[in-house]
């Protein structure tokens, strides 16, 4: 089995748990990829530096950062700190664990999008001089090469942009190129943030989604999925839409947050329940 984790960038998640996880599954020979986010350690350095972080909407209600040079620079600085982080304390767990970044292979490739269409005062706009990219190929063969090797990938943005020829590093969003990933490698695909999965009322826990299987409860699953969530389910349609089997969101603060993931916790969707949609 090979499964892919994405290991969020919230202040509220501790990762030393998941890294725990993930010794374990690379000493039982399963295949594991991590893919990390990091967006609040670039908020956190664009303050130190006294720059405010600017999140635009798009038409179809999507919030994300605008990312122009100056933020494409912290970026790469935040991101490669928190890559180089994670590394190490896997190797401190016994990992193998190598860093690459979108760029490195051409891992995570596509267009820049140097223009974004947004809403701003209730107009759609059109925002130029934006550093963010679309995946449209993942370099499977780099991270074949490096599981059948033994080695443990540690992925993150920025990705590869190519702009009228020109490769440049963008931004793009981390639970997407997770899903990326595992499309990629029909992996499963487990999503790490700070709750314990995808719930009916997002203020009550007890409403956990626990198994989305049909067309009727992915459905449901979307009407529920509100706010960062909603980036998370769109990574998921797109993980199962491309080849993996089976995406969990899950709570990256349990104990054993990725084991117990796998063995039924948080909310586990299914391919099936994309199938059907499609179909």
């Amino acid at each position: 089995m090979t499964v892919v984790i994405k290991v969020g960038g919230a202040r509220a998640v501790d990762p030393a748990g998941a890294l725990a996880d993930v010794a374990s599954l690379a000493a039982d020979g399963e295949q594991v990829v991590v893919v990390h986010g990091g967006s609040t350690k670039v908020d956190e350095t664009l303050e130190r530096l006294g720059i405010d972080p600017e999140y635009v909407e798009t038409p179809s209600g999507v919030v994300g950062r605008f990312t122009d040079e100056t933020t494409m620079e912290v970026f790469e600085m935040a991101f490669g700190h928190l890559n180089t982080q994670l590394v190490a304390g896997l190797q401190s767990e016994g990992v193998d664990a190598v860093g690459l970044n979108g760029v490195d292979g051409k891992l995570l490739y596509g267009p820049r999008k140097s223009a974004v269409r947004v809403v701003e005062d209730g107009k759609k706009k059109i925002r130029r001089g934006d550093h963010s990219g679309t995946i449209k190929q993942v370099n499977g063969d780099l991270l074949r090469s490096l599981l059948s090797d033994g080695y443990t990938p540690v992925a993150a943005p920025p990705m590869a942009g190519e702009d009228d020829g020109e490769i440049i590093p963008v931004n793009t969003d981390a639970d997407r190129s997770a899903a990326a990933i595992a499309a990629e490698l029909d992996a499963t695909l487990v999503l790490l943030t700070d709750v314990e999965g995808v719930y009916e009322d997002p203020d009550d826990p007890s409403t956990l989604i626990e198994s989305v299987e049909t067309a009727d409860d992915w459905t449901a699953l979307e009407a529920a999925a509100e706010g960062f969530m909603g980036r998370k389910i769109m990574a998921a349609e797109e993980a199962l839409s491309g080849g993996a089997p089976e995406v969990v969101v899950a709570d990256a603060n349990a104990d054993e947050p990725i084991l117990s993931a796998l063995s039924g916790d948080g909310t586990h969707v299914q391919a099936s329940a994309i199938s059907e949609v499609d179909s």
